[in-house]
């Protein structure tokens, strides 16, 4: 009942009046007037609807057939009185003279030539299925018909020209550090000077590895790691100096 009782109260039992939001008052531009007047001002009588009269044709100027066709002036009588020009092709009416007539039997030789001649050989063609498309061999890309060329495996004349010039030009580096050489006067090592060059080389690679060999196993010291690694780099020198003189067989000596 408390609850019932909040609820009851004078303003619930009067009806209430529905408010309706005033709505602002419209827009009008102040240009109205003189965009109004400008249109009237600058339209254009009759653009879009058509003229107002517009005249009815007549009823003797019906279409008639063939009227809208271009006409061709009338001939003039001296057009008809002029010659035709002499035609290259003989009239219907003309009769010529006929030439030689043959009298070969053009019916048996045809049948002759047809009967002596060659059956034609049928055009090569390849499936590529058994039950798919022929095609024509010779275009297929299957025929060897590159190898059987007339030019196949011959060198073109474009690499000869290319060697020669190589050549050439490698014999003309050859003369010029050979006249190089002979200014600065330096002399060419002989085969025997290079074989006991090498062998030289040899025997002090063999001494320096004798040597390497016997090192102690460990290396616990810093006067043995400075050894090791100056016979290491001894060998190294070595082998690099044996290698050259092995590539280059032609070695010049620069004269003091």
């Amino acid at each position: 009942m408390a609850a019932q009782s909040a609820r009851e109260s004078v303003y619930t039992l009067l009806p209430r009046l529905e408010e309706k939001p005033v709505k602002p008052p419209r827009y009008i531009s102040i240009y109205a007037p003189s965009v109004k007047q400008e249109a009237k001002k600058n339209k254009a009588k009759q653009k879009t609807m058509g003229p107002a009269k517009v005249e009815v044709p007549s009823p003797k100027n019906f279409l008639q057939k063939r009227s809208k066709e271009p006409k061709l002036p009338a001939r003039k009588k001296e057009q008809d009185s002029k010659k035709l020009p002499a035609l290259s092709v003989p009239r219907r009416t003309d009769h010529p003279v006929m030439g030689l007539q043959s009298k070969k039997n053009f019916i048996n030789t045809n049948a002759v030539a047809a009967i002596t001649e060659l059956p034609k050989k049928p055009r090569a063609i390849h499936v590529d299925r058994r039950q798919g498309d022929k095609y024509v061999l010779e275009a297929s890309g299957l025929v060897p018909k590159y190898i059987k060329k007339k030019d196949y495996g011959v060198i073109p004349k474009y690499v000869t020209e290319r060697k020669e010039k190589m050549k050439k030009a490698q014999k003309e580096y050859e003369d010029s550090i050979l006249e190089y050489l002979k200014k600065r006067a330096m002399k060419v090592l002989s085969d025997e000077e290079r074989k006991s060059l090498l062998q030289g080389l040899k025997k002090n690679w063999d001494e320096v590895y004798r040597e390497f060999q016997c090192l102690p196993v460990k290396t616990d010291t810093i006067p043995k790691m400075l050894h090791k690694e100056k016979l290491e780099t001894q060998m190294k020198q070595l082998e690099h100096d044996i290698e050259t003189i092995k590539k280059h067989k032609v070695i010049y000596i620069a004269n003091e």
